[in-house]
């Protein structure tokens, strides 16, 4: 789940979201992607549920796979011991989102938002009135993220939008770099959006 494992200045995004959870999937951020492993996690009430309903059949093969949980574990130990979830609640996340503020006078840029290190950049026409590029609607986030990769900064391009989850361990010095090379590729995008 990309709102997990510290990623919106909390370890749950439902606790940055004030929201109590029946059922919580997850999966990469267990390990932060250095093995496959997922798991779902049910409320008490969901349980005492499952209990009335005898055997519950759920193993696979590879179910609690003792490496990949052990990577997890470590994993987790060492987000822990180096304060990665407070450091993006106090310090990395709220830098993000002012530098991610600073993107709002370009021309292209409608909007500029961000929860802790997660943050998108919503690309329009007519920063008035929000309009998209007209007849490349829904091109204008994929033009711009093959821009930023070509500049050396990957994102997600969808729609008409940028988006972006830099890692947990960013520096605040790597967040300025980010942002201006987003800057830097909607200065060379814009041309070629109102040639559109």
């Amino acid at each position: 789940m990309i709102a997990g494992f510290g990623r919106t200045g909390n370890m749950w995004g439902h606790e940055t979201m004030d929201v109590k959870p029946y059922i919580i999937a997850m999966a990469k951020g267990l390990s932060s992607g250095y093995l496959p492993i997922s798991a779902v996690a049910v409320s008490e009430e969901i349980v005492k549920v499952m209990k009335t309903g005898g055997d519950f059949v759920h193993g696979y093969t590879y179910s609690g796979h003792p490496v990949a949980a052990a990577v997890a574990l470590r994993n987790i130990e060492i987000m822990e011991r180096e304060g990665l979830v407070e450091k993006v609640r106090s310090e990395t996340g709220p830098y993000l989102a002012k530098a991610l503020a600073t993107l709002s006078d370009h021309p292209l840029v409608g909007e500029a938002r961000s929860i802790g290190l997660l943050g998108a950049i919503e690309i329009v026409a007519d920063k008035a009135t929000g309009t998209r590029f007209g007849g490349a609607e829904g091109t204008a986030g994929p033009m711009v993220r093959d821009i930023c990769i070509k500049n050396g900064l990957m994102v997600r391009g969808i729609r008409d939008s940028i988006v972006m989850c830099p890692p947990l361990i960013i520096t605040t010095s790597q967040i300025d770099d980010l942002v201006g090379i987003i800057r830097k590729s909607l200065d060379e995008a814009e041309p070629k959006l109102r040639a559109l």
